[in-house]
């Protein structure tokens, strides 16, 4: 089975249209297995830390919420 590595480096080819398709693909949730989704749903939440310009139109689809840890 092979991990899933997000790296900012890994992360800076991706345009806007790259996050467009990926956001489709959970939207559709049409995968083999739950992995491949998990992996998909990790790389959006990578980029909404590190590229949120790009993440913003889909943040929807991570279902975070803030914790006051307080």
């Amino acid at each position: 089975m092979a991990s899933l590595t997000i790296s900012r480096r890994s992360l800076s080819p991706l345009t806007a249209d790259d996050v467009a398709e990926l956001a489709t693909r959970l939207e559709r949730d049409d995968y083999s297995n739950a992995f491949e989704g998990l992996d998909d749903w990790h790389l959006l939440r990578a980029l909404a830390f590190q590229r949120p310009e790009l993440a913003e139109p889909y943040l929807y689809l991570l279902d975070l919420e803030g914790y006051d840890e307080a």
